[in-house]
């Protein structure tokens, strides 16, 4: 048998596996991301990155928007996110809109990529569900149905 084939991809995956290690203190120059400044944590914390910056809250609730977000739900959420405070793959919606604006809810929902690229509280969510969330390509109105449903599931009126 002709061990020549195996030795050299042995010694091939080896340099490969060796090379992705390394010293981070050798890293070059201009690859490290610049801090985050408590002013950007601040703009992250409130609304996000996308269109959506101010959000028109009904008073009470609309029934015909919760019963469309509900829809929407069942049809694109409800595999990945509980209505309670339970993580699945994504985590529970029970008290998003008590920690998160609506502007927030409405451009993660839309906005996906970005608001995972950019924004610091999607980052810290991916970091715990280590799972990114597919864009479902929502419309605007689908957004705000959702965020409606998320109201009434947590309890507000």
């Amino acid at each position: 048998m002709n061990r020549k084939p195996f030795i050299a991809a042995f010694i091939t995956a080896s340099i490969f596996l060796l090379s992705c290690g390394g010293n981070p203190s050798q890293a070059p120059a201009g690859n490290t991301p610049p801090p985050v400044t408590e002013t950007a944590k601040a703009a992250d914390d409130t609304k996000g990155v996308g269109k959506f910056t101010n959000v028109e809250l009904t008073h009470p609730l609309d029934d015909k928007m919760i019963k469309q977000g509900e829809g929407i739900y069942d049809l694109k959420c409800s595999s990945c996110h509980k209505l309670s405070t339970e993580k699945l793959v994504g985590p529970g919606w029970k008290g998003v809109t008590d920690r998160r604006k609506p502007e927030w809810i409405m451009n993660f929902a839309t906005n996906t990529d970005e608001m995972l690229d950019k924004d610091a509280n999607a980052k810290a969510l991916l970091e715990v569900c280590m799972v990114r969330m597919p864009n479902q390509n929502l419309k605007d109105d689908e957004a705000r149905s959702i965020v409606e449903f998320m109201r009434k599931n947590d309890g507000k009126n």
